[in-house]
């Protein structure tokens, strides 16, 4: 199974583009899950919502939609992750009302947990119901991407059954080494500078490919990522792509043309919901 997505569905600038004119914010969610087939779900990275809150959402989207949420910070990002072990359970059961609409929950890890922490993350991963909630890691310490604990890392995931997040943040990056601007030079949270490691140590793999927002400067990336996520469809693995853009409203539109590339080349991708929508007459311009 494919699953593509973007970061956020709560993004305004999408009203009178990805979204109808005049949408209000109340109907994003819903709108989104009948353009899009997932979510990476940013927003439980900054705050837990309320199990209601979580029953209310699980009822926007269609069948065949996936949640991924971000573990909260509050566990991720407050030193060694074993001691909030029980909190991320307790977390487990307020996304519980997701049912099959919950995909691979991921841990983004920060900057400062280094392969130091192989035995804190070991302990963690090995107390996560990995059987019944899918769980994938996202490691910033450049350390992670030496050969020697790249490996080791690899072989602890696989042992258990659990992803590695792939960031791919090379079309934001080499364009800069080529004498293009910074296209994050408005944005808040600047994305890091890593080596892409697309190794799946899972029956799922969860990909997080940042884009370029001038939309031809992705297309080598792109072509490459098919070629990739082709390989991986065809062994059976279930793929999560979430597309991320330092101007987010290009972020839909390049998911869209990443799914144009797969049916291209790939005979089982469908098209997305979104290419089934009849579009609004107030949305084409006339010449």
């Amino acid at each position: 199974m494919l699953y593509l997505g973007c970061a956020v569905w709560a993004f305004p600038g999408w009203v009178g583009d990805f979204y109808p004119a005049k949408s209000s914010p109340g109907k994003f969610l819903q709108l989104y899950g009948e353009r899009l087939t997932a979510v990476e779900g940013n927003t439980t990275f900054y705050s837990i919502p309320d199990q209601i809150t979580v029953k209310r959402w699980a009822a926007q989207v269609p069948e065949g939609f996936r949640f991924c949420p971000k573990l909260p910070r509050a566990y991720s990002h407050q030193g060694p992750l074993l001691p909030h072990l029980p909190a991320a359970l307790k977390f487990l059961e307020i996304m519980a009302p997701w049912g099959n609409k919950l995909g691979p929950v991921f841990i983004q890890l920060p900057p400062t947990y280094s392969p130091a922490a192989m035995a804190d993350l070991r302990a963690f991963l090995q107390g996560w119901p990995v059987q019944t909630v899918p769980v994938s890691v996202e490691v910033r310490h450049l350390g992670w991407f030496q050969p020697e604990p790249a490996q080791a890392l690899n072989v602890l995931l696989k042992s258990l059954g659990v992803g590695r997040v792939l960031l791919d943040t090379r079309p934001i990056y080499d364009p800069m080494e080529d004498g293009q601007g910074d296209p994050q030079i408005q944005s808040e949270r600047r994305k890091p500078k890593v080596p892409l490691q697309p190794v799946v140590t899972a029956p799922f793999t969860l990909v997080r490919y940042i884009s370029h927002p001038e939309f031809d400067l992705n297309e080598p990336y792109l072509t490459e990522w098919v070629a990739r996520l082709n390989q991986w469809l065809n062994q059976g693995t279930d793929v999560y792509v979430f597309v991320h853009c330092p101007d987010e409203a290009q972020s839909p539109e390049i998911t869209r043309h990443l799914n144009q590339h797969l049916q291209a080349t790939y005979n089982n991708i469908a098209p997305l919901p979104w290419d089934q929508i009849t579009p609004d007459p107030a949305q084409l311009t006339l010449f």
